[in-house]
């Protein structure tokens, strides 16, 4: 029986999950055929009907704007994911005659190490632009980072559901404001976490260079198309460290690999070197 996972989400073309998770199953020697579904909140349902009749699925990855629906489609939901109500990752387990789906949510963890790798402070002041799930997933890993507070900046302060109930899930002080306020506490800030689309931060971006701020902290910004990003140029101008969002779904595949492989820690560092090879990204320094 062949093995099949996917990534589903919309718009899905420029994902670069595919390559990650195709060199990560090559390199383990295991046949699991890994593509690109195009679905949308309405199509979802029908895909995940009709899934359940198929044999062989092992997981899958899940992007905007599935990250929340996808909590009607899975069996259980586990760790961190129950708690922020946020999926991106769901493990297909033999259930004696059955298989259950099993949501996760592995951002967090991506986010994490891609901060970490980057040399953040400890407890670091925050920031965070952009309110959807992607998000409240960095207000998990702040919190984890040591962080007690996060400043948010967003375009529809109406729009905060997901971030709020992160927040108070994971015991954060949250402060919403508009985005057309962010630019000096961005600047300000230990760690940024831009969750924003592509050249949606391209104003804060250009407010940043006009200012002419000294951005000494890490910036993760979680678009990685086009790259660099007006965002990512601005802050590294001003003297601070980037982490390209290749960074953040590099980690989180990881452990999706690790989950939809079954073979967790047996992903191991020449593994993820294949997997940074397959995006152009460095080889990891152990």
């Amino acid at each position: 029986m062949s093995l099949r996972a996917a990534v589903l989400g919309h718009p899905i073309s420029h994902s670069k999950s595919p390559a990650l998770h195709t060199a990560a199953y090559a390199k383990l020697g295991i046949g699991i055929d890994y593509t690109a579904v195009d679905l949308t909140e309405r199509t979802l349902p029908g895909f995940m009907h009709e899934l359940s009749r198929q044999q062989g699925w092992r997981g899958l990855s899940v992007t905007m704007p599935l990250k929340t629906a996808m909590l009607q489609e899975v069996d259980e939901v586990r760790g961190v994911a129950k708690v922020l109500g946020v999926v991106n990752t769901v493990a297909f387990e033999d259930a004696g005659d059955t298989v259950r789906r099993v949501a996760y949510n592995t951002d967090v963890a991506g986010i994490v190490n891609a901060v970490r790798n980057a040399g953040v402070v400890p407890a670091p002041t925050a920031v965070i632009l952009g309110g959807g799930g992607t998000a409240a997933s960095a207000v998990a890993a702040l919190e984890l980072l040591g962080t007690g507070s996060v400043q948010l900046f967003v375009r529809d302060t109406s729009r905060v559901h997901e971030a709020r109930a992160a927040a108070a899930g994971v015991g954060v002080d949250l402060a919403v404001r508009h985005l057309s306020e962010a630019a000096a506490p961005t600047a300000a800030a230990d760690v940024v976490i831009s969750t924003l689309p592509p050249r949606a931060a391209d104003g804060l971006a250009g407010e940043l260079a006009a200012s002419g701020a000294r951005t000494a902290g890490v910036l993760l910004d979680v678009a990685y198309d086009p790259w660099p990003s007006k965002l990512a140029s601005a802050w590294q101008a001003g003297g601070g460290a980037v982490v390209p969002g290749l960074e953040m779904l590099l980690y989180q595949a990881v452990e999706q690999v690790r989950l939809f492989s079954r073979l967790g820690e047996e992903v191991n560092a020449a593994v993820i070197d294949v997997m940074c090879d397959a995006v152009g990204l460095p080889r990891r320094a152990y």
